[in-house]
């Protein structure tokens, strides 16, 4: 997708180069710049093991306002010590010598191999030159500097209505492949709005639309050093802050929702060496808790995941991840659905006639799976994706 066909956000620049961190020479240093300092909030991994950029954006994003993000990819600087720190405190100073601001009003992210030492001095050099080249349309540019083994950049929006003649726009950019899991989700993500609201509110939405949609995905069970998803407001758009829960800042929520569900989509999608992707669906639960708890075991689990890629309506390992899930639920009122057929009913077997239409639909590319635990009325649902040889192998040479 080339830039012209992703909407701008009135108050925001981007900037992409390749500073040669990665050794193919693609592109690996991203940078967002808003006008101004502007609302900002962020989410970030839940991981005790944290990178630097982390450690330092996670302090500096307290304060409620930021007016740049200096993202690279091909790196984690995580597990690298005092240096690793000090590498972000000189990078996030040179970009704010740029713009003449205060050094805690740039933020950081990075991704790609834990461990290494992080070529700071190849980061630095470029800075000034990235700062200067920073336009609204390079949002693909700045997409692909983030992608590590990533297999195509992610880019979502939405434009809705506030007031009674204004339009504001959510545009939602993030990476992500694999290390993916509930729990924050482990991936780079990066909100920009021109909807006018203060950080407090903005803090607020972001927590509650990452918890309905990042935090309801898996690829593989493994979470990160390096999870972040930040979100910044222009407030361009001349109209009364959101707040609250009034009918602006509901749409506001829901377009957040939608953005970063279909960035959640595109990531498991992505997932690496995925052929197919569920969405499953947890009902009839006791609590939204439960339903969630049982979702997440079942999503995780290895050999649900080997049944996917095998398109073998092996029900079995769905009840046994069910069951493992420390969820009380009786097993004789399960049921169990792949795409519309019913393969399980009062926990038994419905027939071989019923699993062969559905490891006919197990052949699609992206099909549902529904869990009704018993006459609860709380559901949840959870988006994942097969596992296989493709994945192995990839991770096994991850650093060769």
């Amino acid at each position: 997708m080339s830039d012209s066909q992703h909407p701008t956000v009135p108050g925001f620049k981007f900037a992409a180069t390749a500073c040669g961190i990665k050794a193919n020479g693609q592109l690996d240093l991203g940078l967002i710049l808003a006008d101004e300092p502007v609302s900002t909030a962020a989410v970030f991994t839940r991981n005790r093991v944290k990178a630097a950029p982390v450690q330092l954006s996670q302090q500096r994003v307290e304060r409620g306002r930021a007016q740049a993000i200096v993202v690279n990819s091909g790196n984690a600087n995580a597990c690298t010590g005092r240096k690793g720190l000090q590498d972000v405190k000189v990078i996030t100073s040179i970009i704010a010598d740029e713009l003449g601001v205060a050094d805690d009003m740039v933020l950081m992210a990075s991704t790609g191999v834990i461990g290494d030492p992080l070529p700071s001095e190849k980061i630095e050099e470029a800075c000034p030159a990235l700062v200067a080249a920073a336009t609204p349309d390079q949002i693909d540019g700045f997409a692909r500097s983030i992608m590590t083994t990533d297999r195509w950049p992610k880019v979502s929006s939405i434009k809705f209505p506030i007031g009674h003649d204004k339009e504001v726009t959510v545009l939602g950019i993030a990476k992500g492949a694999g290390m993916i899991h509930p729990d924050m989700a482990t991936t780079l993500g990066f909100i920009l709005t021109d909807a006018p609201m203060h950080s407090s509110f903005l803090k607020r939405a972001l927590s509650t639309a990452v918890d309905r949609t990042f935090n309801q995905l898996t690829v593989d069970g493994c979470t990160s050093t390096n999870d972040c998803v930040f979100a910044m407001s222009s407030s361009k758009v001349d109209a009364e802050p959101l707040r609250g829960s009034d009918r602006d800042a509901r749409r506001f929520i829901d377009a957040l929702v939608d953005v970063l569900g279909e960035l959640g989509k595109r990531i498991v999608q992505d997932g690496e060496g995925a052929q197919h992707v569920v969405e499953l669906e947890v009902v009839g639960a006791p609590s939204e808790d439960a339903a969630r708890k049982v979702g997440q075991a079942i999503a995780s689990s290895l050999l649900v995941k080997a049944m996917v890629l095998g398109r073998d309506p092996n029900w079995g390992r769905i009840l046994a991840a069910a069951g493992n899930a420390g969820v009380a639920f009786d097993p004789t009122k399960v049921e169990v659905k792949i795409g519309k057929v019913l393969v399980v009913k009062k926990g038994m077997r419905v027939g071989r006639d019923a699993e062969e239409d559905a490891r006919r639909v197990m052949g699609d590319s992206h099909y549902r799976i529904a869990v009704k635990l018993g006459p609860g009325k709380a559901k949840s649902s959870y988006l994942f994706c097969d596992i296989g040889e493709d994945y192995l192998r990839l991770n096994a040479a991850y650093r060769s």
